[in-house]
């Protein structure tokens, strides 16, 4: 399988959903015009599950949070880091991170990149 995904889980304050749903589709367009193959940004709806460690628990989430589920797809790991190298020097994904009132916080944040082994 020749693709590769990188994962995001983000606790995002609920008061700041619109907000964050605005900036992924900035980031979306962003990563797809340097080639990503495809970008989903989720947020949490039903996070609560029985029997398992829940979404806001592993995410550090509190009380007032929410939980931002996400995946961007490359081509294969090599594209990932070519696409990665040049949004790391976009200077609109430079301004989107370095807000004054940030969406988020990237401390608090989750990645990793991912190969898939099961795809329908």
């Amino acid at each position: 399988m020749s693709t590769y995904v990188d994962g995001f889980v983000i606790p995002i304050a609920k008061a700041k959903v619109e907000q964050y749903r605005e900036m992924a589709e900035k980031a979306c367009a962003i990563w797809k015009e340097y080639g990503a193959v495809d970008y989903v940004e989720c947020i949490g709806d039903d996070l609560e599950c029985e029997h398992t460690a829940s979404f806001k628990t592993i995410a550090g989430a509190g009380p007032d949070d929410t939980v931002a589920f996400s995946w961007i797809t490359y081509r294969d790991k090599e594209h990932r880091d070519e696409v990665n190298a040049k949004i790391m020097e976009d200077p609109r994904m430079k301004e989107m991170m370095d807000a004054a009132d940030p969406v988020f916080d990237c401390k608090k944040m989750a990645y990793g990149g991912f190969k898939p082994i099961v795809k329908l």
